[in-house]
């Protein structure tokens, strides 16, 4: 038996997960007390499998409701990622696309633990992309910006 809660809405909803048919694919639910019978589409049933993988102490939380923003990019040769060194929340940022850095310079503000932290340029180049928006909480090791 598994128990989840959902937010769809604002309204929030109590599921239990009871039993799963695996000759039926009939799976047994109680959404807030009241019984479902649902049927799956898809006809393979799937063990659920445990990641352990270490967390981070506290996750970003924001007054605005930004999503947590984890996008990894596939850097082409001669280009670089500036990632987070910590979770956090995107303040500013003091590049623009298409300003060349040098190593050390400052290109964004993260807020982390009520803190402003700068994120500086790991190399000389030219921005060429800005992966994240004012407001985006990002979680440690997410791009920030890309450097050519």
């Amino acid at each position: 038996m598994k128990q989840y809660k959902y937010k769809i809405n604002g309204n929030l909803y109590n599921v239990t997960v009871n039993d799963v048919e695996e000759d039926s694919n009939v799976a047994h639910v109680e959404v807030n007390g009241t019984p479902y019978s649902v049927e799956l589409l898809d006809k393979t049933i799937k063990k659920p499998v445990q990641i352990i993988a270490p967390r981070p102490a506290a996750a970003p939380k924001t007054n605005t409701g930004a999503p947590v923003v984890s996008r990894p990019v596939a850097a082409s040769s001669g280009q670089a990622a500036v990632k987070s060194p910590l979770p956090g929340v995107i303040l500013d940022f003091k590049v623009k696309e298409g300003d060349v850095v040098k190593k050390g310079q400052v290109v964004v503000i993260l807020e982390a633990m009520k803190m402003e932290n700068n994120i500086n340029a790991d190399r000389d180049g030219k921005v060429v992309a800005i992966k994240v928006n004012k407001g985006d909480s990002v979680l440690e090791g997410t791009d920030l910006i890309i450097i050519e």
